[in-house]
């Protein structure tokens, strides 16, 4: 519904008219600076310009002043950054991708991530279009979880606001975080600012009728205001009441604003799919020259201005020459923050920046209860004892509540933790990831569900981009959470269920990924993710789940096995077999009946992988078998191979031979699934013929 306003006759008394004025006039030096002079020099090799932006943003950023207000913005945001704390010599140092950027030169210019700074936390920025939306939403339902969950009233006021372009709603992400804001009633406010364009695609194509407010204003849950975003009387009112009802109400809205963009969508768009009339509409809205309009003679007289122009001209020249003078970044420091390192924590997400360090535990397994049990059962009570545990530890996903899962992994833990701490999620896996991320930031331990292994395909974009979240904020953020994903065949396979492709995850920046072969495996692995302080993919192989081989004796509450460090199924001296997951079992189960000295080396981790382990033992025996379920063109196993190639190459007496799947899915029928997973006769064949080479 959209919200009776009173619109104001004279500038909005919440503001300082002043600062808006002078930063809307630094905003646009720094921007016509860069195309204008640094760009055709080289010197930014790739710009984004807010001309015409400039008016909301700076209003937004003067009201999120609560201790625990966050936004996440997008690449058009830079007056919203100013707004909020950014330096001029920054913003310039940022663009030329200098050591002095808030990435250090990781990042694209204006893809920012600030922790506070007296106003809004900047939530690390993407360049993917729409990926900022479920974030914020993970922000907003970790806001109210604080409040209610914790009892922290820091928390009660505190809102999450989203900043895109009219382009960004046709994005899963938009509904995503739409739908995750407005059934839950999060206090996250939508602000879109709509220029009519998305580079050249024109508003119709984006969204029907061209107008995001006018569609949703029957959408239940939200309160949507809609209107200018040049005029500063009426942009002023609209930024008012929009922030000041999601912060009083606790319930979501969507701020639609209209703006020209002045530029290019980028420093390479010369806006040729313009006529020469646009053009000219839009200058005639330009919102500094409203802004002249309306505080000249009444707050400044026109001398005063001229010297705000002069002062803002001069601050604009100093920092871009101090921005120049700055050094490039060390190159031989590119692969720093790819993973937390304890010397030199992140400044906001996780648990280590609330200042919580949860029990070491032990790797020694502490056995009270001979019983053996299954995966799931692993699986269900590790979390049971870290919810119990960590107060800030959360498990969600679509099915994991009332029914617990698909697999069971979950059962009775809501009834026993509550439905704010296990709880369901709507059908989005972008949504389920991107809320994690939020939620990470916000300090708590997300350990979000992915039915299947085929399901993450939707998400890859926010696992991607949470992988890369510390090193392209160069420390200043990370999102350490957990994500379960059940995959793999069963008794019977299919395209969409029986999935592993662990390489996947495995070429993706900054994750850890576990990938367990049975019960007390599984235990000491989640439980060693969820106290730590990155991101991890937790693959539970559904083959074995239930599988009587994978049953073993509880291994005790403080159990934790270091990620890394392979197992030695057994030892041998004749014939290295390397694997992980459901082939453990398979290649055991091979090398049983052979009259030979096989070792078998399970990995146990993928990302890290015991490389230590596996070349002391090709050291030992000469001769290497790798065995894995997923396809075998550019498989992991082509990576350990590679290794041995070229670090235990003398050592060899024999070719190193993988087992692995076709160039296929799995299929359903079980016949013909024969064919697509190793088995154990084409394992054993395998080590026959190493054998006896």
């Amino acid at each position: 519904m959209y919200l009776e306003r009173n619109i104001l006759t004279t500038l909005h008394p919440a503001f300082d008219w002043h600062e808006v004025a002078r930063l809307a006039l630094t905003s646009r030096l720094i921007d016509e600076l860069e195309e204008q002079e640094l760009v055709p020099k080289g010197l930014v090799n790739y710009q984004f310009s807010a001309r015409g932006h400039e008016l909301g943003q700076l209003l937004l950023s003067q009201l999120l002043t609560r201790p625990h207000d966050a936004a996440s913005p997008y690449y058009r945001s830079r007056p919203f950054l100013l707004g909020s704390g950014l330096t001029p010599e920054e913003a310039f140092a940022s663009d030329m991708a200098r050591a002095g950027s808030l990435s250090g030169g990781r990042d694209v210019g204006v893809v920012f991530n600030m922790p506070s700074r007296g106003r809004a936390t900047i939530l690390p920025m993407a360049g993917d279009v729409g990926s900022q939306y479920t974030p914020a939403a993970g922000w907003a339902q970790a806001l109210v979880y604080h409040a209610e969950q914790l009892n922290n009233p820091d928390y009660a006021e505190s809102i999450g606001v989203v900043c895109g372009g009219d382009g960004s709603v046709a994005s899963n992400g938009f509904w995503s975080a739409l739908t995750i804001a407005t059934t839950l009633e999060l206090p996250l406010l939508f602000m879109i600012e709509d220029n009519g364009y998305a580079i050249s695609v024109k508003g119709p194509a984006q969204t029907p009728g061209a107008n995001i407010a006018a569609n949703l204003a029957s959408f239940a849950s939200l309160c949507v205001w809609d209107g200018s975003g040049t005029h500063p009387i009426e942009t002023a009112d609209l930024v008012y009441n929009a922030v000041n009802y999601v912060r009083t109400q606790r319930k979501p809205g969507l701020l639609r604003l209209t703006v020209p963009r002045l530029s290019g969508h980028s420093s390479v768009d010369n806006q040729a799919y313009k006529s020469k009339e646009i053009l000219e509409a839009e200058w005639q809205r330009d919102p500094i020259a409203a802004l002249h309009q309306v505080m000249v003679p009444d707050l400044l007289s026109e001398a005063e201005w001229d010297a705000l122009v002069a002062d803002a001209k001069q601050t604009v020249h100093q920092a871009s020459a101090a921005a120049l003078a700055q050094q490039q970044p060390d190159v031989h420091q590119i692969t720093r923050f790819a993973f937390s390192d304890p010397t030199q924590p992140q400044k906001m997400g996780g648990l280590i920046v609330e200042g919580i360090e949860l029990p070491h535990g032990t790797d020694v397994p502490q056995i009270t209860d001979p019983r053996r049990i299954n995966m799931i059962e692993a699986v269900r009570r590790t979390l049971d004892v870290e919810l119990t545990l960590n107060p800030r530890c959360v498990v969600f996903g679509e099915d994991v509540g009332e029914k617990g899962g698909v697999h069971a992994a979950t059962m009775d833990l809501q009834h026993k933790h509550g439905a704010n701490r296990v709880f369901d999620t709507s059908l989005s896996e972008e949504g389920i990831i991107g809320r994690a991320v939020g939620m990470a930031y916000a300090g708590l331990m997300p350990v979000p569900e992915i039915q299947f292994r085929k399901y993450a395909d939707p998400a890859t974009e926010q696992i991607n981009n949470c992988g890369t979240i510390r090193w392209r904020t160069a420390g200043n953020f990370a999102a350490p959470m957990v994500v379960r994903i059940p995959g793999g065949y069963r008794k019977i396979g299919d395209p969409w269920h029986s999935v592993t492709s662990e390489i996947v995850f495995a070429h993706a920046p900054g994750w850890l990924l576990a990938f367990p072969s049975n019960a007390e495996d599984a235990v000491g692995l989640l439980r060693t993710a969820l106290r730590g302080n990155d991101p991890v993919i937790f693959f539970e192989h559904r083959a074995m789940l239930d599988a009587a081989w994978a049953r073993r004796p509880y291994p005790g509450d403080d159990y934790m096995l270091p990620f890394g460090k392979a197992n030695i199924i057994q030892a041998g001296t004749d014939l290295t077999v390397v694997t992980w997951g459901a082939m453990v079992e398979r290649c055991e189960a091979a090398a049983q009946p052979l009259n030979a000295s096989i070792e078998i080396i399970d990995l146990r981790t993928i990302v890290p992988w015991d490389k230590t382990a596996v070349l002391a033992s090709v050291a030992k025996t000469g001769k290497c078998l790798i065995v894995h379920e997923d396809i075998s063109l550019g498989g992991f196993g082509g990576e350990i191979a590679a290794t041995i190639a070229a670090e235990a190459f003398l050592d060899l007496d024999g070719p190193i031979e993988r087992v692995a799947s076709p160039s296929v899915p799995v299929p359903f029928n079980t016949g013909l699934m024969e064919g697509v997973v190793p088995t154990i006769a084409l394992i054993r064949q395998k080590m026959e013929a190493l054998l006896a080479f």
